[in-house]
């Protein structure tokens, strides 16, 4: 598959750590952004790479020149005048871009295991698939919003108005399909990416949305170029790639996130626990996945339809975002063995294996995201999320500040703090 990385803008935003250079061009301890972009290329066997130049484009061809001191090939597209985010994708012909590609933004550091993505986008019949992600600034960026088949039914720019959201964010990086591009038609020269070929085409069903929490950050900014050489610094990029055994955190949901006093039924019934969204944000920067694993009867007592559950996890989210902080996945159970409930549906009224104390939902996200629990943690307040841990082979951790008392805790070696802070803490220690 190749590769084409939009490589000429001006990077006004960051120009204060290096105007003279392209944004690509940026170091990071001593390396521009775009080799870190090749060697992440090149670690996943994608070697044939077109770079788009335009805005003082010759410090990318001099350093980089053909690629073969990188061990791959290297051609470029030179923009004579600014064609927009995506108007040089109409004029690669010369490039013989006859299946699908990828298509990078310059600017990002990212570190992913790029077969996943592709064996996605093949399954899907995708026209273009979009990498998502959560972040920790969603309310400043545009938002994806998927249905159940990761099917993009909306987009969410950054000035639209907005409520609750599900933090999922455009990464910048896609896999194109070359029919796609070949055929789209096109009235203007200087073309944007999202507002004018992905949005549009919406309609189609055929753009998708592929989720990941691996590593893919914008240094467009001096507070995120400090970020991302931290991240480097320590490590994280790397391990964050899936390929890598991930380490996660699993959190009950009521009485640990959020407070509990019944059941939610509203998204304007959820409110966090003091506290939960910095929990959250200090594991977000140690590197763990933050996953939520909760059962939610309320489904099969009939009380709550799936699109409300929808929309109270959105608001948790939305929640945590203001925090800085988010989740990488949720998993949640809709059944409930016990039947008489008035207006209960029968279908979910069953004895399942992912009801917790049950493993089935760590044990799906395990698979999935490629989690070494034997270094992971399930947290939670309650003895059914100790015995969901242990049964699931990770390390449980005891909230003793919601629903359940220390005292009944019935497993051994459970790690026993007030609250999420309180664990946090002795996570960074």
């Amino acid at each position: 598959m190749k590769i084409v990385i939009m490589a000429g803008g001006k990077g006004t935003r960051v120009s204060e750590i290096a105007g003279d250079i392209p944004k690509p061009m940026i170091r990071i301890l001593g390396k521009p952004v775009l080799e870190y972009q090749i060697e992440c290329l090149k670690r996943n066997g994608l070697k044939e790479i077109i770079i788009v130049i335009g805005h003082l484009g010759n410090h990318i061809k001099e350093y980089f020149g053909d690629g073969s001191k990188f061990y791959c090939n290297i051609k470029y597209f030179t923009e004579t005048e600014p064609l927009g985010t995506a108007g040089a994708l109409f004029k690669l012909n010369a490039f013989d871009l006859k299946e699908d590609f990828l298509l990078l933004n310059g600017d990002v550091i990212f570190d992913m295991d790029f077969s996943r993505m592709i064996s996605f986008h093949k399954e899907k019949k995708s026209w273009v698939t979009i990498a998502v992600h959560p972040n920790s600034h969603p309310f400043d960026s545009s938002l994806i919003i998927t249905n159940s088949d990761n099917q993009v039914t909306n987009w969410i720019n950054k000035e639209d108005d907005r409520k609750w959201y599900k933090n999922q964010v455009n990464a910048g990086v896609h896999v194109l399909s070359a029919e796609f591009i070949k055929n789209y038609q096109y009235s203007k020269e200087k073309i944007d990416l999202d507002r004018d070929i992905l949005k549009p085409s919406i309609p189609s069903g055929k753009i998708f949305a592929y989720s990941t929490p691996e590593y893919i950050k914008d240094m467009g900014t001096p507070e995120r170029y400090a970020q991302v050489t931290s991240d480097l610094e320590k490590g994280v990029v790397h391990k964050k790639n899936l390929s890598e055994k991930q380490k996660a955190v699993f959190l009950d949901r009521d009485g640990t996130i959020n407070t509990y006093d019944d059941y939610v039924r509203k998204p304007q019934d959820l409110h966090l626990i003091e506290g939960a969204g910095e929990a959250i944000k200090l594991m977000n920067s140690l590197g763990f996945l933050v996953i939520v694993i909760t059962n939610q009867p309320v489904i099969a007592r009939g009380e709550v339809d799936f699109e409300t559950l929808d929309l109270i996890h959105m608001k948790m989210e939305t929640d945590l975002g203001k925090h800085g902080a988010y989740i990488d996945d949720l998993f949640y159970c809709p059944h409930h063995p016990d039947k008489g409930f008035e207006g209960e549906r029968p279908e979910y009224k069953i004895d399942c294996d992912c009801r917790k104390p049950k493993p089935g939902l760590i044990l799906k996200a395990a698979e999935k995201y490629n989690i070494d629990l034997t270094e992971s943690y399930m947290a939670g307040d309650h003895n059914r999320d100790i015995s969901c841990a242990v049964n699931a082979g990770c390390k449980p951790v005891f909230i003793s500040g919601g629903e359940g008392k220390a005292e009944d805790i019935t497993e051994m070696d459970v790690l026993v703090f007030e609250s999420l802070c309180g664990f946090t803490e002795y996570l960074r220690a």
